[in-house]
């Protein structure tokens, strides 16, 4: 948090022109999934719940590829803020190579995995068919989902979020207009579904390589060359860090998820719709993220420690206001929201309880967020992941206590808390010390 509040500040500008078309493109990018299930929902039970496992096992083979994006970000915008655009561009095509590779790999994997992998997820008898079809088709588009990361990563280092939204954008009306033409008017049901997700995704992934390799290449100073592996190996090390970090969260919340569920439906259902709730304002707040990880990077890049400290507080000051109002907000929604999902008392009550503890974590919320942004931009990526493990170690010694005496929701969200508690201390406290980017000391722990 800056040392002195003020209503205006010269660097708002700067952070609203990132934050506010980074919040269209994250709204977006789930309509895709979103659409489906509309769509594939008239066909039936089987079918929509195929697409459900299926839809978690494209999240899981996934979600550790984030790197693409948060790594390149900040190598981009160092590199700029240095004047060094031709350093910029040949990250870029090193982040976009080892897209193209490990998505080569990853549908390589799920295409040979598929029996397996639904068979661990429990699809069995009727959905099967529908799964395993799905499944196979939509991994076709495993390389465009990371190109597209990656250049999502790579806009937001030349800081301009506003083409990733506009691809973004396109990329959903395809999958709209595709959707139905394809399911219902050739009658392709299920696999319909899945070609369209595959067009769409690859439409984006081809808009994306057009930008940076055609019509914005000389601008952005990207040079065409093919990628070598040891170039990629910065990046692949960032990957490593990443992956710890996102798998002691992820690991996490399934932890709290699982407590939940040994106290009951009720208690399990009630926690579940409050997730609904912390994922959604999650999202929200990490357009914060993504303006700090742009931002602090370019100055940093340009050696000015002052202006990215006093960014990073102007940042922190935005999270903990937007933390304020959304709390706000939905403390005062939290006795009506949790009727948009069930009618049954004791689940009501379950999660009006996890509600109020989303609300009250907000503000907190928000610093944490911008935090990870702000570590991100100065690429302490090894420190990063270290603190998210003595996080979840801390929260998951709370959810142990909880589960052994039955404290119920509020126990569960007691060890949430902690975990963004531990998040906050280890992130303030350097901060504070001035060890990210204060004017005289080096940035802590960097990957």
């Amino acid at each position: 948090m800056a040392r002195r509040f003020a209503l205006r500040s010269p660097h708002d500008r700067a952070i609203l022109g990132l934050a506010v078309p980074a919040l269209g493109s994250l709204a977006i990018d789930p309509l895709v999934s979103l659409v489906d299930s509309v769509f594939v929902g008239r066909l039936g039970p089987a079918p929509l719940g195929a697409l459900a496992i299926d839809g978690a096992i494209f999240s899981l083979a996934f979600v550790g590829f984030n790197f693409l994006a948060y790594g390149t970000t900040p190598r981009v915008g160092r590199a700029l803020g240095r004047g060094d655009r031709e350093e910029a561009g040949r990250i870029v095509v090193q982040a976009m190579g080892l897209a193209a590779l490990a998505g080569f790999f990853v549908t390589l994997f799920l295409l040979g995995m598929a029996r397996p992998l639904l068979a661990l997820m429990g699809a069995k008898e009727e959905l099967e068919a529908p799964a395993l079809t799905y499944l196979r088709i939509r991994a076709l588009a495993g390389p465009a989902v990371l190109l597209a990361t990656a250049a999502h990563g790579a806009f937001r280092g030349y800081r301009d979020t506003r083409t990733p939204f506009w691809v973004a954008l396109g990329v959903n009306l395809v999958n709209l207009v595709l959707d139905p033409l394809l399911i219902f008017g050739l009658g392709w049901g299920v696999a319909g579904a899945a070609w369209a997700t595959v067009v769409a995704q690859w439409t984006g992934a081809v808009a994306f390589l057009w930008l940076l390799f055609v019509s914005r290449r000389e601008a952005m100073g990207i040079p065409r060359v093919w990628p070598r592996l040891r170039e990629m190996l910065p990046l692949l090390r960032v990957g490593g860090h990443m992956l710890m970090r996102t798998g002691a969260l992820l690991g996490t919340m399934a932890f709290s998820t699982a407590t939940a569920a040994r106290m009951g439906v009720a208690v399990v259902a009630g926690h579940q719709i409050a997730l609904q709730f912390w994922y959604f304002l999650a999202l929200v707040l990490d357009t914060l993220a993504i303006a700090a990880q742009a931002l602090v990077a370019h100055e940093l890049g340009r050696g000015d420690r002052a202006t990215a400290r006093a960014l990073g507080d102007r940042l922190l000051q935005w999270g903990l206001g937007l933390g304020v109002a959304l709390g706000i907000g939905l403390a005062l929604l939290s006795g009506f929201l949790p009727q948009l999902f069930t009618a049954d008392p004791d689940t009501l009550r379950a999660a009006r309880a996890a509600i109020f503890f989303v609300a009250c974590l907000q503000p907190l919320a928000g610093l944490v967020f911008v935090w990870d942004g702000i570590y991100i931009g100065a690429e302490a990526f090894r420190y990063l992941a270290w603190a998210m493990v003595a996080s979840a170690a801390s929260a998951g010694l709370v959810l142990v206590v909880v589960g052994a005496h039955g404290f119920g929701i509020a126990g569960v969200w007691a060890g949430i808390g902690t975990l963004m508690t531990v998040r906050a201390l280890t992130s303030g406290w350097p901060w504070w010390r001035g060890r990210v980017v204060g004017e005289a000391a080096p940035p802590i722990a960097s990957g």
